[in-house]
């Protein structure tokens, strides 16, 4: 674990194994120097000294070499070489292959798709035709590589001028790779760790991929699939490379499912409802200017379980806050408009070097400015969720929850906190999704029962069991109905009833309790 002075992680450092902040998905572009419009025609009539309406003829040429360059290149390597019309889930396809023809390196497939990317066009103008960069269909090539370093990772190429290239690599994949080559144990789940023998040295690997020499990789992969690269007609022209979204994550790893399934709700509530604009702002690094020109939103998917989460987006970034397969609080902040964000940087002013607040730019020189500032905004996040407390109760509320007691002029029993089928009842009751909204009858006979039966006396009698169940917890306390509405919800009551039985069920005892069951 890295060492940190988080507030977080040093208030639930019992429940917590590890922390591991690492870049995840990060996407580069090339570009190759063809600015504006003019500056395109200038290169046609002087640079190559074509007639504007034969550049057109002239390109697509080259858009045919390209495919070509690509089915070679897939059938010397074994792989596959595939053309789509329409639209496809390119990674699990791409797994799929890898299950049918499994390999640790290389080439897995060049997959080919007709997607609308910027190219050139040749329109109507005074005297004669000019050229410009408009939206149209092309053929669009992706390569899928096993990489020594990267793992699975693809580079998507343009098959008309100017060729744009997009590559894409997981830091965690990187990272696992990393630490295989260093010894370090660990168990890779997707893309995140579920295990870390040695955490601090993972974290240590982690923070070393902004400092990689990525133009010389990033070229290096564009030489392999561009082969138009160095030819006469484009001169000496390389890619200049950007970051087109970076994100950054910071894994939270528990000791259980449990430990984490008592908190999430609490956190995810707490972050729905008192974090307001100022506070995400202040998160990233911001503050609430009177010119600010832009929208601050919360959005929060609570009806999905596992994998309820919540995003606060500014503009075009944002920051998520998600349980990943119930082990993990993950702390994502996704870059996708670094100008939004302030960076020192050396400057002439009065002619003198001066370090100054400059906006944060997008070329790949900037990575590890997205490092600090990503790093930073998850620090806020997790710092700012410290205030959240775990629901306690007090041995005569338990004592209190066993005795029977009277709800609408009739005896209701007491509970049996630590009994399996009253702790599923509890944690269908605590879902996350159902903590957002509230939940009806219906939503919780789905949770304990499964899908409705289609009888109608079956479904009545569930629907009434369901009721009994309800009267039961409302007669303890521990839920209530939402006023004018056919909804109930948890009470702090509830909350601290039922949690600490959960906690004392999974946590305190398990084994002693499986082995008296």
């Amino acid at each position: 674990m890295k060492p940190t002075a988080n507030a977080f992680v040093a208030k639930f450092a019992d429940a917590i194994v590890a922390v591991l902040g690492c870049h995840d998905r990060v996407i580069f572009k090339g570009y190759l120097p063809f600015g504006n419009d003019d500056h395109l025609n200038r290169f046609v009539d002087y640079g190559l000294n074509l007639r504007r309406k034969d550049f057109l003829p002239f390109v697509e040429q080259h858009s045919d070499r390209l495919v070509a360059h690509a089915q070679a290149m897939a059938e010397q390597a074994g792989a596959v070489y595939r053309y789509f019309e329409s639209k496809q889930d390119k990674e699990a396809l791409v797994r799929q292959l890898l299950h049918e023809q499994p390999r640790n390196e290389g080439l897995i497939a060049v997959l080919c798709f007709k997607e609308c990317c910027r190219t050139v066009k040749l329109l109507h103008g005074q005297g004669r035709p000019r050229l410009a960069f408009r939206q149209r269909p092309q053929r669009v090539l992706y390569y899928y590589f096993l990489d020594a370093d990267f793992g699975l990772m693809h580079v998507r190429v343009q098959t008309w001028f100017p060729y744009t290239i997009q590559v894409y690599v997981n830091g965690h994949e990187w990272l696992a790779r990393q630490m295989r080559q260093q010894q370090i144990g660990f168990v890779q789940h997707d893309n995140a760790f579920t295990q870390l023998d040695d955490p601090r040295q993972a974290q240590r690997l982690a923070d070393r991929l902004p400092q990689l020499s990525w133009v010389k990789i990033l070229n290096r992969w564009a030489a392999q699939v561009n082969p138009l690269l160095g030819q006469a007609w484009l001169g000496e022209r390389d890619y200049y490379w950007v970051i087109d979204q970076a994100e950054y994550s910071t894994d939270v790893l528990f000791t259980s499912r449990t430990a984490l399934a008592e908190l999430y709700p609490r956190l995810l509530e707490h972050a729905w409802l008192q974090f307001s604009a100022q506070d995400i702002l202040a998160f990233l690094g911001r503050r609430l200017h009177p010119c600010f020109d832009g929208e601050v939103l919360t959005d929060c998917k609570a009806d999905r379980l596992p994998g309820a989460r919540i995003k606060h987006r500014m503009k075009n970034n944002w920051l998520k806050m998600y349980d990943k397969f119930g082990w993990i609080l993950r702390i994502e902040t996704v870059i996708n408009q670094p100008r939004e964000f302030k960076v020192r940087r050396w400057r002439l002013r009065r002619g003198h070097r001066r370090l100054v607040w400059c906006p944060m730019n997008k070329g790949v020189a900037n990575f590890y400015h997205y490092h600090a500032v990503a790093r930073a905004a998850n620090e806020r996040y997790l710092a700012a969720l410290a205030v959240v407390e775990l629901p306690s109760a007090t041995a005569k509320q338990l004592d209190r929850a066993c005795q029977p007691v009277q709800f609408h002029e009739r005896r209701r029993r007491g509970l049996n906190l630590l009994h399996p089928e009253e702790q599923r009842l509890f944690r269908a009751v605590l879902r996350g999704d159902l903590r957002v909204n509230g939940f009806r009858n219906r939503d919780l006979a789905q949770e304990l029962y499964g899908p409705a039966p289609t009888e109608i006396t079956a479904r009545r009698r569930r629907t009434n069991q369901v009721c009994r169940l309800l009267q039961l917890l409302r007669a303890h306390g521990l839920i209530a109905k939402i006023p004018h509405s056919s909804r109930y919800r948890v009470t702090p009551h509830g909350d601290a009833i039922m949690c600490s039985a959960i906690y004392l069920r999974f946590k305190t005892f398990p084994k002693t309790l499986d082995a008296v069951a």
